[in-house]
C-alpha cells in the first residue's frame, strides 16, 4: 500500500480541469523514445545530478563514504551508490537530490489537502507518472480518501495495465487522461517497447463503461505524426462515446537535462517542435471525424 513518488507539483493547470495538484509516481511499463519524465521510468529511488547547478566545490566527494563522486572530471559511479543522502545533504547549491520516496495514501493525503481551497475552481488531484495503475490498490485508497473530502480526482495513464487495475480505481475517478502514442502496433512497439493492443482495448472498455476520458496525443516528428496515424486515431476514437476532448501535445526536446541528471541514455529524437500550422493540420483530421473539442497544448 505504498506508492513511490518522484514529485508533487502544486497549482498545475494542464493535468485536468481547473487548478490541480499533480502527483508523479515512479515506474512505467513503457519506455517511450520521447519520454519527458525519464526519472519516472524506474520504480526505484535514484540519485539525480543537476550539472547546471553544480559549483564544483567537491563537497560531495568529501562526504561520500562509497567513493561514488569524482570532481575532475565530474562523474558519479551510481553502481556504488547506496542512496544514503550524505552527498545531497552536503551539496549547498542543490545540484544533487534523491528522486523517489515511498508514501502510503494516508501520508500523501495531508500534503494534497494543503491546496484544497484552490480545488474549488473545479480542480482537484491528478495522479500521473510513470504509470499510476502499477499501484492500483494504493491509488484506489488515495482516491477514495479524496472523494470522502469532496476532492475531484483524475487518473493520467498510458493505458498499459490490466483491466482489473482500471476497475479498482474507476469508482473513485472523475476523469481519465488517456495517452494515445500511435495507432500502428509495430510502430508503437518501436517507439515505446510494447504494442498497443491492450492499451486500445482498455480505452474501448472505458467507453463502454461511460467513463469520461480526455485523450492525450503526443505529436512527435518521424514517430507518430503521419496523416495515416491521425486518420486511424480519428476512426477509432469515433467509436468511444465517452471521450470528452482530445489534446495534442507537441514534442519538445527540453527534457534532455533530465536524462543527464538521472545518468541514463538520452533517447529523445533529434527533431524540432511541430509548428502551429502542422498541428492545426492534424487537428483538422480529428475535427472532420469527431464531434468534440480538439485542443492544442501550447
Amino acid at each position: 500500500m505504498k506508492i513511490p513518488i518522484a514529485a508533487i507539483r502544486r497549482l498545475t493547470l494542464h493535468d485536468g480541469p481547473g487548478t490541480r495538484t499533480t502527483v508523479f509516481v515512479k515506474g512505467c511499463p513503457l519506455h517511450c523514445r520521447w519520454c519527458h519524465n525519464p526519472e519516472c521510468l524506474s520504480a526505484r529511488p535514484q540519485l539525480l545530478f543537476h550539472d547546471n547547478l553544480c559549483a564544483g566545490c567537491g563537497k560531495c566527494a568529501t562526504v561520500c563514504t562509497e567513493g561514488c563522486h569524482s570532481v575532475s572530471p565530474r562523474t558519479i559511479d551510481r553502481s556504488r551508490c547506496r542512496l544514503c543522502g550524505k552527498c545531497v545533504d552536503g551539496c549547498w547549491c542543490g545540484a544533487l537530490e534523491i528522486c523517489g520516496r515511498d508514501y502510503t495514501p494516508e501520508a500523501l493525503l495531508p500534503l494534497l489537502m494543503r491546496d484544497a481551497d484552490f480545488y474549488e475552481s473545479g480542480g482537484g488531484v491528478t495522479v500521473s507518472g510513470g504509470e499510476p495503475l502499477l499501484y492500483a490498490e494504493a491509488v484506489t485508497l488515495l482516491f477514495s480518501l479524496l472523494h470522502e473530502r469532496g476532492i475531484r480526482t483524475a487518473l493520467d495513464t498510458c493505458g498499459e495495465a490490466s483491466w482489473e487495475a482500471f476497475e479498482a480505481v474507476l469508482p473513485f475517478t472523475d476523469l481519465v487522461l488517456f495517452d494515445i502514442k500511435g495507432m500502428d502496433p509495430e510502430r508503437h512497439r518501436e517507439n515505446t517497447g510494447r504494442d498497443n493492443g491492450r492499451i486500445l482495448g482498455n480505452l474501448h472498455r472505458l467507453g463502454e463503461r461511460g467513463v469520461p476520458v480526455e485523450i492525450r496525443m503526443p505529436v512527435v516528428p518521424g514517430c507518430n505524426d503521419s496523416e495515416g496515424e491521425f486518420e486511424a486515431a480519428a476512426r477509432f476514437l469515433a467509436r468511444i462515446p465517452s471521450v470528452v476532448a482530445v489534446r495534442l501535445l507537441p514534442y519538445r526536446s527540453l527534457a534532455r537535462s533530465k536524462y543527464r541528471a538521472a545518468g541514463i541514455a538520452d533517447t529523445m529524437p533529434d527533431e524540432p517542435t511541430p509548428d502551429k500550422a502542422f498541428l492545426e493540420s492534424r487537428a483538422a483530421i480529428l475535427r472532420r471525424n469527431l464531434a468534440m473539442p480538439i485542443q492544442i497544448m501550447s
